[in-house]
């Protein structure tokens, strides 16, 4: 049967197709066929009678050797070289065959053809017998119902028997797949589309495990083509595969190393890097996967080599089971952080102890310690049985810092030699990842440390306002940044707020809030306006990174990473005597103000000015009158803008927030971050809720003064009489000595009228305006000076004293604290 390339099967010496001579006993040509005449170019008339020895150079039927030298002989046929008619050399193999030896009839048959035809097509059988008795390829041929009708020796070595014969493709291996991509789910349609559309398929992954050894998966390459006769009618399917295991698994190897390279490590989250090696390592290289770290690990605390007795274990990744174990082979589910702990016999423990990994095998690893009750807990849960077990520790140099197990069931192929190599691939990159987390931590804790100590820790209960706040530190590798607020009592019950944010995350922003937030204050005792303190602070902030730069040596260079760039700002100062807020802000987010009575948001226009440190333009102030029960929301920018919302968006939920302004103000802050920041953010904010109040009319006193020294009796004597009212005459002597003094200098050394005021607040306060701007200076008077102990006086009998300046002028207060029996009435705004 000739195949579909024209190579008869027959071979060039079959009879039916070779040059044919038939020769008589005595060796004459009695028969010539027209094969003959055409290889030699004789025709019968041509040598029919004569002897075959004038053709062929031998004495036909005796074998002996008569010809010319340069015979050779195979092991079939002889080879004589020979000339063709026209002259031309030729290669002939010959051989002969006995028909009869008796009488003078036809005694031999003669049968020839072209030595390398017969060369190529002896290979081709040889080819085809190594194919079927030595190819390390298995082949396996079907009909046209995909059925398998012959398969070779390698394949049957590979399945174990020739029983497959009847069988469709995928009924051979057990638990095959197809592991190609691409490709129809089963082998019989891929098989089937070869078929109908003639296209082969080349370098098909195919997995399972055949019956000859149900222990271990298999991966074979394999390819398709359809067999087709001469005429070209398809007949079936021939298929090739060679087993490519080891090398599927080493790419597999590759390609997992390269996916943990992409996927482990992308946070600084020790949970979120545990879950990220399990997702890689599983189903692909192991059926279950546990984490479990050192518990100083999560505090970001450096372990110290040496025995790990002692350290408790906290589970990051995997599903609690018997004995530290899984309770099921199958993908990773996280559970709660919860202390686990190893029998000493464990695997586990010994790796953590050893500092190497431990791998073992047998009918269930997990029950290394025997624990009968433990077994029956499993079986009664019908569980797996696993088949390995390795324990691989998690380590920073020489330092320990967790431990990961693997583990495999019944099903799946003991890690061998390569796969333990990458065990310890995959966790040291799990350990660089949590070791850097770990660093991480410490410096994100100690950072949130410096800044919650340098944020205020509690503000007292203010006349002035009543307050609400909160700080939410950022959740990012950006770690905690500079938001901070303040609230600062002033002179005359009046209160200095404060919000602002460091540009910059890390030690250096907390750091840099520290000291921006203590200069706010002392700039703020100096009773400043708001655009003054913001010009002094801005000066601080300039001059701050100038000394920077000159340290690093660096002419006009930013910081480092860690330190911060810049800084936005908003001061504001209430009055609850007037009702009068006066604001100015650096670059900072608008306040928000709602009204008492209508509950309208809206948000002042107030200058921007330039962030702290830049330069620029200058700062304006800007003065609201407030009605008692105004709600002011101040915050940062963080509050209300992030990378899924923009600014926008994020103030007018806060409007509809703060419209239900009659609520509790620690309700409001509540609602207010809870809406806005729901969950983790990239940036810290900062909130502060100010209710205003007004001070009641009748705990101030007012009287203008002429500039006549006769008035100093008369204020006194108002004085006086104002506390007889208040029913403070305890506080009457004191305070008539400060009057005296405060109103004789006034009188002394300004212009203009003169404004004594008294405040009952939580103290008792006493002002003296007046429209000079020079300040009075406290010294110490020698024993012979007539004067020049007023000030060292009043700085003996009050608590705090100072002066402060306003645009008509300046006024000198001075604080002293009331009786403990006014303590409840002064609680009570």
């Amino acid at each position: 049967m000739d195949g579909a390339d024209g190579v008869d099967s027959r071979g060039p010496l079959d009879v039916t197709r070779a040059a044919t001579a038939v020769l008589d006993a005595r060796g004459r040509v009695i028969g010539w066929s027209p094969a003959a005449a055409e290889l030699l170019g004789y025709e019968a008339d041509d040598v029919l009678g004569r002897p075959a020895d004038d053709l062929l150079g031998r004495r036909a039927g005796t074998g002996e050797h008569a010809g010319p030298p340069g015979e050779e002989r195979s092991t079939r046929s002889v080879v004589l070289h020979l000339r063709h008619r026209d002259g031309r050399p030729l290669r002939i193999a010959t051989t002969m065959v006995p028909v009869s030896s008796e009488g003078t009839g036809p005694a031999w048959l003669l049968v020839a053809a072209d030595s390398e035809e017969l060369a190529r097509w002896e290979a081709q059988q040889a080819m085809l017998q190594g194919l079927v008795t030595r190819s390390s390829v298995g082949l396996a041929i079907y009909n046209a119902d995909m059925r398998v009708v012959w398969i070779n020796a390698e394949l049957n070595r590979e399945m174990g028997s020739t029983q497959y014969v009847g069988m469709s493709p995928d009924e051979m291996l057990l638990d095959a797949e197809i592991l190609s991509e691409g490709y129809p789910p089963t082998l019989e349609q891929v098989m089937r589309k070869v078929f109908a559309t003639g296209e082969p398929v080349i370098d098909l992954h195919y997995g399972g495990r055949a019956p000859v050894d149900p222990e271990h998966d298999r991966v074979w390459s394999c390819s398709y083509y359809r067999l087709q006769d001469a005429q070209g009618n398809s007949l079936g399917m021939c298929e090739e595969s060679v087993d490519i295991t080891d090398r599927y698994r080493a790419q597999q190897r590759l390609a997992l190393l390269v996916r943990a390279g992409a996927r482990i490590g992308t946070t600084l989250d020790m949970s979120r890097t545990a879950r990220e090696l399990a997702e890689v390592a599983v189903p692909q290289f192991a059926d279950a996967v546990t984490v479990d770290l050192l518990e100083a690990v999560l505090e970001g605390d450096q372990t110290t080599p040496g025995t790990t007795a002692g350290r408790r274990l906290v589970r990051m990744w995997g599903d609690i089971g018997p004995a530290g174990g899984t309770t099921a082979a199958g993908g990773p589910r996280r559970t709660a952080r919860q202390l686990v702990e190893y029998p000493p016999a464990s695997a586990q423990a010994r790796s953590l102890s050893l500092g190497r990994k431990i791998l073992e095998t047998g009918p269930d690893p997990r029950h290394t310690a025997h624990d009968e009750k433990e077994i029956l807990d499993a079986k009664a849960a019908q569980e797996p049985p696993l088949r390995s077990c390795l324990a691989v520790p998690l380590r920073a140099g020489r330092s320990p810092i967790g431990l990961v197990t693997f583990f495999r069931n019944r099903y799946s192929n003991p890690f061998d030699d390569g796969e333990l190599d990458l065990a310890d691939e995959l966790v040291a990159r799990t350990a660089v990842s949590i070791d850097n987390a770990r660093r991480f931590t410490r410096e994100h804790t100690a950072a949130l440390r410096l800044q919650r100590s340098l944020l205020p820790q509690s503000l007292p209960p203010q006349t002035a306002v009543e307050l609400a706040y909160r700080y939410l530190p950022a959740d990012s590798r950006a770690g905690v940044g500079g938001d901070w607020f303040d609230v600062i009592p002033l002179s005359g019950t009046r209160v200095g707020l404060v919000v602002g944010d460091v540009v910059g995350h890390g030690l250096g922003a907390a750091a840099t809030m520290g000291r921006l937030r203590t200069s706010v204050r002392v700039l703020a005792q100096l009773d400043l306006a708001p655009d003054e303190l913001l010009t002094r602070l801005d000066n601080l902030v300039g001059q701050s990174a100038k000394e920077w730069a000159a340290v690093r040596g660096v002419r006009g260079g930013g910081p480092e990473d860690d330190e911060a760039v810049g800084a936005t700002c908003l001061y504001a100062v209430y009055d609850p005597v007037t009702g009068q807020c006066s604001m100015a802000r650096a670059g900072h987010p608008l306040p928000a103000v709602v009204d008492a009575e209508s509950g309208l948001v809206s948000y002042p226009e107030l200058p921007a000015g330039p962030p702290l440190g830049l330069g620029g333009l200058p700062f304006e102030s800007t003065d609201l009158q407030l009605p008692a029960g105004s709600l002011i929301a101040l915050f940062t920018n963080g509050l209300v803008q992030s990378s899924d919302r923009d600014i926008d968006a994020g103030l007018d939920r806060l409007d509809e927030i703060l419209a239900e302004h009659r609520r509790p103000l620690e309700e409001l802050a509540d609602r207010t971050v809870s809406t806005l920041l729901p969950g983790p953010s990239d940036d810290d904010a900062a909130l502060l809720l100010v209710r205003t109040r007004r001070l009641d009319k009748y705990r101030v006193a007012v009287w203008e003064l002429s500039a006549d020294p006769v008035m100093v009796g008369r204020a006194r004597a108002a004085a006086t009489g104002q506390l007889g009212e208040w029913g403070l005459d305890d506080v009457s002597f004191t305070t008539e000595l400060i009057v005296s003094e405060l109103v004789t200098n006034a009188i002394r050394y300004a212009e203009g009228p003169i404004l004594l005021r008294l405040i009952r607040d939580q103290t008792l306060i006493c002002e003296v305006s007046d429209s000079g701007h020079t300040s009075p200076h406290m010294r110490h008077a020698a024993s012979d000076d007539e004067g020049g102990r007023g000030l060292f006086l009043i700085a003996q009998m009050t608590e705090h004293w100072g002066t402060r300046y306003t645009p008509t002028g300046k006024t000198i207060w001075a604080e002293q604290d009331l009786p403990p029996a006014d303590s409840a009435e002064r609680a009570d705004p």
